[in-house]
């Protein structure tokens, strides 16, 4: 028995060593487990997710064991206790009936306040995204005047730069140490974050002077998909919910690769707007520059380079023959710049 239990042992502390702050599938992995934010907290749950996440993506011969229910472990410890202190208990319970009861009714009250009112990552990332659908939704309504149009497209930027800043201090923290080594490792495992991508992508947008509402589709797929996610993990009791919001949510839950590629389309769509507006006067070359590296990040990127390595696929199968029949004298400099971009 013991030889049989010995690798699994092994396996379990390379579970645990393993490094999953700087692996981005496990921030991924971590934000779409819909468990309620009391539980999410707690170090036994984490520690049974990570290891069901090394068991999918490390190695599948690890063998996890279902969560145990430690919630439920003081209620039956209860009934163990010695039969004297149940019998004073039971009497002190009938002296003291009228406050008893008065203290059981304060704590049914407020049983559920704690965990529906506590402001946790998950909680303040949905107030602040919803916030962002909301107040993107105003910047593209047709009939919103201009200049609150374009101050609420600059807000929805700002709402979602400090929503992917606050999600990267919670889950990478801050360097250990302030000197170029530390600061150099802690950028390197937030680099190819979505976090990150979409902080540097608004803060590319929200500093031009270029208004570009097509630059909304993003951050509006983004919001929507953690308001979503939010909504079902927390509110799938409510009455309201399941009238209203039941069908949309998991509508874009079951969808979130079709959000994905729109996001991806938009994205790329953007970098060709950006370059035709080097040909008006509101260019802007070290704005259309710095979202051309964004971009190429993006397709190097594991949590964004499936998506947008399949449209750059489609463009290049409609782009290259037309390219070969009609303009051959390009296939140079594009081939110079397909050499840069896959480096």
């Amino acid at each position: 028995m013991g030889e049989e239990e010995d690798p699994q042992k092994l396996k379990k502390i390379a579970a645990a060593a393993y490094d999953y702050d700087n692996d981005p599938r496990w921030a991924e992995y971590w934000s779409n487990i819909l468990i309620p934010p009391h539980m999410a907290s707690r170090n036994d749950v984490v520690l049974h997710f990570k290891r069901k996440f090394y068991q999918r993506y490390i190695d599948p011969d690890l063998v996890v064991e279902t969560m145990p229910t430690t919630s439920s472990s003081p209620q039956r410890a209860r009934p163990s206790a010695p039969p004297s202190s149940t019998t004073s208990n039971d009497q002190t319970r009938q002296r003291n009936s009228g406050s008893n009861t008065r203290a059981s009714a304060t704590s049914t009250a407020s049983a559920p306040h704690p965990t529906s009112l506590r402001w946790d990552r998950q909680t303040i990332q949905f107030s602040v995204n919803a916030w962002v659908f909301v107040v993107a939704v105003l910047a593209i309504f047709p009939l919103v005047p201009q200049n609150l149009s374009n101050r609420a497209y600059r807000l929805s930027f700002m709402g979602t730069a400090c929503s992917s800043l606050f999600s990267l201090y919670s889950l990478y923290g801050k360097p250990r140490a302030w000197n170029l080594q530390a600061v150099q490792v802690w950028f390197q495992s937030i680099i190819a974050t979505k976090d990150f991508i979409y902080f540097i992508y608004c803060i590319t947008f929200v500093t031009s002077n270029l208004c570009l509402k097509f630059a909304l589709i993003p951050i509006l797929c983004r919001a929507l998909e953690h308001v979503a996610k939010f909504l079902r993990r927390n509110f799938s009791r409510s009455s309201l919910y399941r009238k209203y919001l039941d069908e949309p949510c998991v509508w874009v839950e079951s969808n979130t690769s079709t959000l994905n590629i729109l996001s991806s389309q938009a994205e790329i769509g953007l970098g060709f707007l950006l370059v035709i507006s080097l040909l008006s006067w509101q260019r802007n070359i070290i704005q259309t520059f710095m979202y051309w590296q964004l971009l190429k990040l993006m397709y190097h990127a594991p949590v964004t380079a499936g998506y947008h390595q399949s449209v750059w696929v489609k463009i290049g199968s409609t782009v290259n023959p037309l390219i070969h029949r009609y303009a051959p004298f390009l296939s140079t400099p594009v081939s110079a710049i397909q050499r840069w971009w896959l480096r």
